[in-house]
């Protein structure tokens, strides 16, 4: 999974909506719902079975808690479909089968399909310019195409990184408007952007004359039968069924939802059963054929490579057997949606609350109705622990690396006898010097696949999912004195987001902070010379030819090098 950056500014915004619904009637628990038919005529035995596991995955769920929705259909058939939990702990009222959540960006698909049935009828094309669509797109030097943006390889940066810099609460397409520069040359890599998804939303809505709302419905949800399925871009609009989002503190749950209307390319709010029907429209060509294989087409980098990932929808590999899927986060909802088309298998997860990971408990799920290749390995949630001789080979491999070009950071650690990226995933060998991910085959989040290389002890490369490899370099140690620290004190500007950094020396500490935040900030470590980091941000200070500094350039795991200028000697020190 993407590493999580620490922001500068005030957390997500969170904000209580009135919400009434009515309590369910019936002879059941409204806290946890049988199964009921939406396209299947019987319910076997096998199938009961099968209910009784899933219940065991959802059996944390109460009326006290948030909860999930699950459906799983095979061949067509819904042959279970339950509701655990609460869909708002404040009324006690019960999820049910027809809870309405945010999808997240599960909608990414149906933001291609619709992109597709207008390539379709020659009303967009692939290969075009996307400046045709969006003029007042700024010339990146680079011809983007709109193939580009279904494929996350255009390299807009993803507006989500540049958020919690921005002064003010500008709208996502704004942002995005506003970028002068690209973190790398389109085709050339595959890295995950919401940016590419917002700007399609607003090339469908000017092509077809009317809001990508209204072409949604029109033609996807309608036709479909999927009467719970809305797109919205007023979060605060009221929505029938709506379960409440949910994030767990020390002090109890509280609401966790996006109200703000800056939200890029709107929102999706569905249930798991108008899922499924959408998973069965791609299993049975409703959509027609052209859409529904460009949907599922392995996209290509510029040197042919084939990704596992289509147009808004991954393409994997589990455990043996053919996946379709996406997972999608928005505040405090939780949705996973995935197709298993080779066993007819389809699995809608979705949740109210951060408690439990949607993708972890559809592992589970899935686990009860696809049948996999006997050769295939279980799934482990831990790396075999490495023999005395493979620790023996990575004594020396540990410590803090940087790209070469792009000045990421990357720590290597061994920790209870595994080699592991510090705070990321374990490293398994898989030759002399080589090492693979952990789970990169077997585990749902194989899009992080990677293998490292170590050229000798202080240099790797890393080979990505995308066939893109990196060379990363050991960091030689930093400790700046005080005048070091004071040559990096003063403010940096960016006329692109309209945002400043004002870093200062406090006790022989470099503290930042962005756009007038509260005094002293955030405190940024040394990792190297003119380096500093905290959490998933870095920044790399720039000096002229003379030796000062002028300059700092920031990242975040997907912003690269946004140049912040220095405005003049404000330097100070504490």
């Amino acid at each position: 999974m993407k590493p999580e950056t620490k922001t500068l500014l005030k957390g997500k915004q969170k904000a209580k909506i009135e919400h009434t619904k009515s309590l369910i009637k019936g002879l059941f628990s409204p806290f946890i719902l049988p199964a009921f038919a939406l396209f299947f005529t019987g319910y076997s035995a096998v199938a009961q079975d099968k209910t009784a596991e899933v219940d065991k995955v959802f059996s944390w769920a109460s009326k006290e808690t948030p909860g999930c929705v699950c459906a799983v259909s095979q061949n067509g058939k819904v042959v279970v479909n339950r509701a655990y939990g609460s869909a708002d702990l404040e009324r006690e009222v019960p999820l049910d089968l027809n809870s309405v959540f945010d999808i997240g960006s599960v909608r990414k698909q149906f933001i291609a399909a619709a992109t597709l049935l207008l390539v379709e009828e020659k009303k967009l094309s692939f290969t075009e310019d996307i400046h045709k669509y969006l003029p007042e797109l700024p010339d990146y030097g680079q011809k983007i195409t709109l193939d580009h943006l279904l494929t996350h390889t255009s390299g807009i940066r993803d507006w989500t990184g540049l958020l919690p810099l921005a002064n003010g609460k500008p709208e996502a397409i704004t942002l995005i408007l506003r970028q002068r520069g690209l973190n790398f040359k389109p085709g050339e890599e595959w890295s995950y952007s919401n940016s590419g998804y917002v700007l399609l939303v607003e090339i469908v809505s000017r092509t077809t004359g009317m809001p990508f709302a209204d072409f949604a419905r029109k033609r996807l949800f309608e036709p479909l039968g999927m009467k719970s399925t809305t797109y919205v871009t007023d979060m605060t609009a009221a929505v029938k069924n709506r379960a409440l989002g949910y994030e767990k503190t020390k002090d109890g749950w509280k609401l966790d939802m996006y109200l703000g209307n800056d939200r890029g390319g709107g929102a999706i709010l569905s249930t798991a059963t108008d899922l499924l029907l959408w998973n069965n429209a791609l299993s049975t060509n409703r959509l027609g054929a052209f859409v529904t294989e460009k949907l599922q087409e392995p996209a290509k980098l510029n040197n042919g490579r084939k990704l596992g990932y289509a147009r808004g929808l991954f393409l994997e590999t589990y455990r043996g057997v053919k996946e379709v899927w996406h997972s999608g986060g928005a505040a405090g909802y939780h949705t996973w949606l995935g197709r298993f088309p080779e066993q007819g298998v389809s699995v809608a997860v979705l949740c109210n609350s951060d408690a439990k990971p949607a993708t972890g408990l559809a592992e589970r799920i899935v686990d009860q109705f696809v049948t996999y290749a006997d050769s295939q390995p279980a799934i482990a949630s831990t790396p075999p622990a490495l023999t005395a001789e493979a620790l023996e080979e990575v004594k020396g491999k540990t410590g803090l690396f940087f790209n070469e070009k792009t000045g990421e950071p990357l720590r290597l650690a061994v920790d209870r006898d595994r080699f592991r990226i510090a705070n990321g995933p374990g490293l398994v060998p898989v030759g002399k010097d080589r090492y693979r991910r952990f789970g990169a085959f077997v585990q749902f989040m194989s899009q992080d696949e990677f293998e490292l290389h170590f050229l000798s002890p202080d240099q790797f490369e890393l080979k990505s999912m995308e066939g893109k490899t990196s060379k990363y370099r050991r960091a030689q140690p930093f400790t700046p004195t005080s005048a070091d620290l004071q040559a990096y004190s003063g403010r940096y500007q960016n006329d692109e987001i309209g945002a400043f950094f004002d870093m200062d020396t406090v006790n022989n500490n470099l503290m930042g902070r962005a756009n007038d935040a509260p005094a002293p900030g955030f405190e940024f470590k040394p990792v190297s010379k003119d380096t500093f980091q905290l959490g998933g941000i870095t920044l790399r200070f720039v000096r002229d030819k003379a030796g000062k500094v002028v300059a700092l350039d920031y990242s975040n795991p997907v912003v690269r090098n946004m140049r912040f200028t220095r405005s003049g000697d404000q330097a100070s020190s504490r």
